[in-house]
């Protein structure tokens, strides 16, 4: 980048709040011909720095006074076929460290440019332990080799996989590939490739003492809430150590966002986390409009919230019906399935879908909401708080399934943040690390409820009572919602996402063209790069995009709560017995396609 241009983007950065000193620090500490910022539209700093200072600069971060204590993401991008890339290093790919500095309340993104003969980076896993997926997948899917890594292996794709499907030159379409078979002699190695060997894991077989046991725990298991393995290694029913095996649910999403227009590629983000619906689909649609700097209406914002919270109460209703399942009680799931029932009806009569309505628009939502719609939520709203006071007391107040998870799979909120915890886990710690409120988006700022924290420590019993009580508050956020909500507009006027109306587009042959080119290719968002996360049923989900000013993402990265979740089990379930893994599976509240996307 020119000195003068690099100038500018300091300067820029020197106008902004606390996190700006850190920029200059940067700058002072390890100097400018090494390191510069990106000027993009994720609301954080993105400084681009050489690989050979990947460690100090991440430590640097880490041991501020307010330091950078969470690795909220890592992953890669393949930069070879990316036509704006104006003032940016050299790079055929590069890697991205996404970090959170909680005292703070901000982000700061760390890029590292790589070429194509020398993909090789130092690993972060001595600083922060939730590196250690992180990096595999990043691997897997690219190529990227992160040295002195414990163990990089295949974690998404089988371990027979050849190539690494994100990078651009990896075809997107089956279609585009000879026709799938699997012979025996193909079933024999495939199934080869699933067998666990304890030593390519660190672990031994024997001790001086006792020979270990190796129990595989699913794919196929009621207990693993989808389709995930974990192994075991035992002795008696003590967990000595495990290895949870995830991939088995993948569909490749950040791919097909490579290939969809940036409307029709909504759908497909409800079902990253199928039990969170329109959910999934809002920090999509605000990062395209942070891209495309289209403002939205306020009816829409209020319309967004409610349906979000809506499926926030669905989802928590399933998870906590089935954590009481887990420990041995069975009626709450029935009661908890004519809850969510209500609610269903509702989404539909306002969506005409229900598990994943793809309702939310770039710049609003699809169509108004219908005569009734009031009459329906408020009969909801008048109906839920006694179902939530019959499961608290007739189950979660019942003192074998209090001593059945109190105290289990505990950690504090030191090893929440180490791991990359959030949502209910995270704030049963304590700590009120609530994206609605913290860095509040789509006008929740507006409303008023309260953030559910813990004690101190998390364990199964204190996460299951802060999701009842954040249904009460999403309850809260719902009466406002229907007795506030504005009259206009559902849908922002902007072109981009709008199409002109009919009488323009048959007397204009400009907008007739305009129209065409809309509808048939989609819109062309400005290239740019755009950030937002937001408060998810089970923790923080975010989208990161790269536009190249096209119809289409360069770049989606899809950064899920479930996937840190499922990593940290080992660290909190050692020593424990097999009976309370399946109460700790239950009180993480994760659904594998949140992991595997």
């Amino acid at each position: 980048m020119p000195k003068e241009d690099r100038f500018l983007l300091k300067k820029k950065y020197n106008e902004q709040s606390s996190t700006d000193l850190v920029i200059n620090d940067l700058f002072s500490v390890f100097g400018e011909e090494f390191c510069f910022c990106q000027n993009t539209l994720t609301g954080f700093p993105v400084i681009w720095i050489n690989k050979i200072l990947v460690l100090e600069v991440v430590k640097f971060l880490f041991n501020l006074s307010k330091p950078y204590i969470m690795l909220y993401d890592l992953h890669g991008i393949d930069e070879r076929v990316r036509s704006h890339r104006e003032y940016l290093p050299k790079a055929d790919f590069s890697v991205f460290y996404h970090l959170i500095s909680i005292e703070r309340n901000s982000d700061i993104m760390i890029k590292v440019p790589l070429l194509e003969h020398d993909l090789i980076v130092p690993t972060l896993t001595n600083l922060f332990p939730n590196a250690n997926w992180y990096e595999r997948e990043t691997w897997d899917m690219f190529g990227i080799v992160f040295d002195k890594h414990p163990n990089l292996t295949r974690i998404i794709m089988p371990s027979t996989w050849k190539g690494h499907p994100l990078r651009k030159n990896y075809s997107a379409r089956a279609t585009e590939y000879e026709p799938f078979f699997l012979n025996e002699q193909k079933e024999d190695l495939e199934m080869e490739g699933l067998k666990f060997k304890p030593e390519l894991w660190g672990m031994e077989r024997k001790n001086d003492d006792v020979e270990f046991m190796f129990l595989n725990l699913g794919p196929n298991h009621p207990s693993a809430h989808g389709a995930f393995r974990i192994v075991l290694q035992l002795d008696g029913e003590n967990i000595v150590d495990c290895v949870p095996d995830i991939g088995y649910h993948h569909r490749g999403a950040e791919k097909m966002a490579e290939r969809q227009s940036w409307h029709s590629y909504i759908p497909y983000t409800d079902r990253i986390e199928y039990l969170g619906g329109c959910i999934n689909e809002l920090p999509y649609v605000l990062a395209v409009e942070k891209l495309a700097n289209i403002s939205v209406p306020e009816k829409a914002e209020v319309i967004r919230v409610m349906m979000s919270e809506l499926f926030r109460i669905n989802s928590h209703l399933l998870y906590i019906s089935t954590f009481i399942q887990d420990v041995g009680c069975m009626t709450p799931v029935f009661f908890a399935f004519t809850d969510r029932q209500k609610i269903y009806d509702l989404v539909e009569a306002i969506t005409g879908a229900r598990m994943h309505p793809a309702w939310f628009r770039i710049g609003g939502v699809a169509n108004d909401l219908p005569k009734g719609w009031n009459v329906l939520l408020k009969d909801f709203l008048d109906w839920m708080p006694k179902r939530l006071k019959y499961y608290t007391t007739t189950a979660l107040k019942n003192s074998i399934l209090i001593n059945r998870s109190k105290g289990i799979a505990q950690y504090n909120k030191k090893e929440a943040l180490q791991w990359g915890v959030t949502g209910a886990g995270l704030r049963a710690t304590g700590l009120d690390f609530d994206v609605r409120k913290w860095r509040p988006y789509s006008g929740y700022q507006n409303y008023i409820f309260e953030v559910p924290t813990g004690s101190g420590t998390s364990d199964c019993y204190s996460r299951v009572m802060i999701k009842v009580e954040e249904i009460y508050q999403s309850l809260i956020i719902l009466r406002q919602c229907l007795n506030n909500m504005p009259k206009g507009r559902f849908k922002s006027e902007d072109s981009l996402t709008t199409p002109p109306p009919k009488e323009r587009v048959l007397q204009n042959i400009e907008t007739m063209i305009t129209h065409f080119l809309q509808v048939s290719w989609g819109p062309v968002i400005p290239e740019n790069e755009s950030f937002q996360m937001i408060e998810a049923t089970k923790g923080i989900n975010s989208y990161y995009l790269i536009s190249d000013g096209g119809t289409m993402s360069y770049r989606t990265r899809i950064r899920t709560p479930s996937f840190p979740h499922l990593q940290q089990i080992p660290s909190v379930i050692r020593g424990s017995l097999i009976s309370d893994l399946i109460v700790y599976l239950g009180s993480i509240d994760f659904v594998m396609s949140d992991v595997d996307r």
